[in-house]
């Protein structure tokens, strides 16, 4: 047994160890693991301003830390309406000066789809997570070059698809895994809005080499929902392009329809556009049907089943949700929900449906 006096001793050298931080040595700092990822928006055009940044302030794990934008202007009213501090702020020149910013994990891309490849890339090797709008890229080829460059460095990659992170939506996926009416058989998708603005002629999204046109724009909800509802890979389809406006779309197409055919025999009736508003997923199997409409709107996604049960799960805010399991999945290092490697299934399957559109025949996958 330990003399009273030689224990005494050893209590008091541990309670002085245990008190190092408050006593002997006050500056130490004792860092908490974290609970939050910051984020750097970059394009700070209207999802930005009007979805992203709202939805930030309704996260419980990320922050608003910073803005890339070429735009001084946007960068003031920026910095005045989210106390961002001038150190966080970049433009498109000196963005890869942000790797030696420690206050940004995260850079989210919202650019015009045919630069998500350059600054995915910028931003994973100055050590950024990358977070990136749909559609992922212009080519499976650019979103191959995007997945290797965040994997060699060691970055997470994830894509913007809301609707997998939406509780409606996932409910559907779920009935595909688990073959809750059996084996899907048909499917029916269809997205798009009226782009009825007066200066659209010159704006990005009316021109496909920039990512614009409705198969770029709105067609992946329509591709993702019936991979997503089938649980499967389409292996051909058959497209082709309409307008009503041709004077508009001169550059672009204002309205693609495509059937996709899948290995189980199941085959998808899919439509997008940017002339009228559409908005709905339709599933039949084999012992029922479900349907969602609106089934990719950003509030009240809801639908019903054959058995006569309501989809309809609440959820206040589908940017905050999307973002709040992208920041876990890096606080927790476990693998994202959306990764790159989904976008590029998508983009494989565009580049597809509008070859097929373009030469007028089907085409394998």
């Amino acid at each position: 047994m330990l003399k009273r006096r030689t224990f005494l001793k050893r209590a008091a050298v541990g309670a002085v160890g245990l008190s190092y931080s408050t006593s002997l040595f006050p500056n130490i700092i004792v860092r908490k693991p974290k609970d939050q990822v910051n984020v750097a928006l970059m394009g700070l055009g209207y999802y930005s301003t009007d979805l992203l940044a709202p939805a930030l302030q309704l996260t419980k794990h990320c922050k608003l830390a910073g803005i890339i934008t070429g735009t001084p202007s946007k960068a003031e009213k920026w910095q005045a309406k989210h106390a961002i501090p001038d150190k966080n702020i970049y433009d498109y020149d000196n963005f890869d000066d942000i790797a030696n910013n420690p206050d940004i994990d995260v850079v989210y891309v919202v650019l015009p789809p045919f630069l998500h490849k350059e600054f995915t890339i910028r931003a994973a090797n100055a050590g950024k997570h990358v977070w990136c709008e749909k559609p992922m890229a212009m080519t499976e080829y650019e979103c191959q070059q995007m997945i290797d460059a965040c994997k060699k460095n060691k970055r997470q990659l994830t894509i913007g698809y809301r609707m997998q992170h939406e509780p409606n939506t996932q409910e559907i996926i779920k009935y595909a895994r688990e073959k809750t009416f059996g084996n899907v058989k048909f499917v029916t998708a269809s997205a798009g809005f009226r782009a009825g603005w007066k200066n659209w002629t010159d704006h990005w999204k009316m021109e496909q080499s920039k990512g614009g046109g409705a198969m770029y724009d709105m067609g992946v909800y329509s591709l993702n929902a019936a991979r997503y509802a089938t649980g499967e890979e389409p292996i051909a389809v058959v497209a082709q392009e309409l307008t009503d406006e041709p004077d508009r779309f001169v550059k672009a197409d204002e309205t693609t329809l495509f059937q996709l055919e899948f290995p189980s025999g199941a085959l998808a009736n899919c439509m997008t556009s940017l002339g009228m508003s559409i908005n709905t997923l339709e599933v039949t199997a084999e012992k029922g049907w479900y349907r969602l409409q609106p089934f990719q709107s950003y509030n009240n996604i809801k639908g019903m089943n054959s058995k006569g049960e309501a989809i309809h799960f609440k959820i206040e805010n589908q940017q905050a949700k999307q973002m709040d399991d992208d920041a876990l999945a890096i606080l927790n290092n476990t693998d994202v929900l959306v990764p790159g490697e989904e976008g590029l299934r998508d983009i494989r399957v565009v580049e597809a449906i509008q070859k097929s559109a373009r030469e007028d025949r089907r085409i394998t996958i």
